[in-house]
């Protein structure tokens, strides 16, 4: 049987906590605080890893302000993952008539039998140029959390 410590958090606890991430400039990405508070298993992969790190070692009624640079958060822009798809490959992946327009988020099927997004950044005669970072790749960021309860 395994004991998991609920006087802090570590990998496996149900943590109900409320969190803000915002961009440096203040803009919210999530938050929390202004409504109810998220309930989150650690390491189920339900929010970033990086942020579940900071998480990590939290006791009830800690809270924290931290932050974070593009390593520590997303990781930088890659530029490699800026890509021509044909058009007939993104008709293969579109609903039937399906019509995109640049600033979309179109899912592609991975081979893994997963699945993967990307921005549209151009339309082109015979491609589409799209964007595969994290749409948060490259920002710094502030995460800020209040642990309310562990189980």
């Amino acid at each position: 049987m395994t004991v998991i410590d609920t006087a802090r958090i570590q990998a496996g606890s149900h943590v109900t906590l409320h969190y803000r991430l915002s961009l440096t400039d203040g803009a919210d990405i999530a938050n929390t605080f202004t409504d109810k508070p998220a309930t989150l298993l650690i390491g189920a992969g339900q929010i970033a890893p990086s942020l579940e790190q900071i998480l990590i070692g939290m006791a009830v009624g800690d809270h924290s302000t931290v932050q974070l640079t593009p390593e520590q958060g997303f990781g930088e822009r890659n530029p490699e993952l800026i890509q021509r798809v044909s058009l007939t490959t993104l008709r293969k992946q579109s609903n039937l008539g399906e019509t995109y327009v640049p600033g979309d988020v179109v899912e592609f099927n991975a081979p893994s039998g997963g699945r993967y997004a990307g921005v549209l950044k151009e339309l082109g005669d015979t491609y589409a140029l799209f964007d595969f970072n994290h749409p948060l790749a490259g920002q710094s960021l502030t995460f800020e959390a209040k642990v309310i309860g562990i189980l």
